[in-house]
């Protein structure tokens, strides 16, 4: 289970370093191949690729009207394998689209990570906090 946020790097060809508490994990989990892919929240996706893999049979499965946002998640998926430093590359598409600069945090959300930008990431958390707790999170309790 991945949790937790990292700042990360990216390099000058857009690779990204896993921290090394999840390179283990990733290694042994999927032999470090993992799929990209957009979120309609702004940020990139990231999976170990068996579980994209069944995510994706999920999505495919979508009605029609889903179409558009098949599209958004399929289309744009692109698998990557890490490197022998740990390294994964970031298409420069995915990156633009997201926009993604130098700086970058991985948050793990147990099964799959998110790749924000830093500004972003904090805007949409503060925006969340704003709102408020939805209504089915009120038995909830810290």
């Amino acid at each position: 289970m991945f949790q937790g946020a990292s700042a990360i790097t990216l390099d000058a060809k857009g690779r990204m370093s896993i921290p090394a508490k999840h390179r283990d994990a990733l290694m042994i989990q999927c032999e470090g191949r993992l799929t990209l892919t957009k979120h309609p929240d702004g940020c990139l996706l990231m999976y170990p690729r068996h579980v994209w893999e069944a995510k994706r049979d999920q999505i495919a499965a979508w009605p029609m009207s889903a179409r558009g946002w098949q599209r958004i998640l399929l289309g744009n998926a692109a698998d990557v394998e890490m490197d022998s430093a740990g390294r994964i590359l970031v298409a420069p598409e995915l990156r633009d689209a997201v926009g993604l600069g130098r700086e970058v945090v991985l948050s793990g959300m147990l099964t799959h990570f998110e790749i924000w930008d830093p500004v972003k990431r904090a805007e949409n958390e503060q925006t969340t906090i704003e709102v408020g707790m939805p209504d089915t999170l009120s038995d909830f309790s810290f």
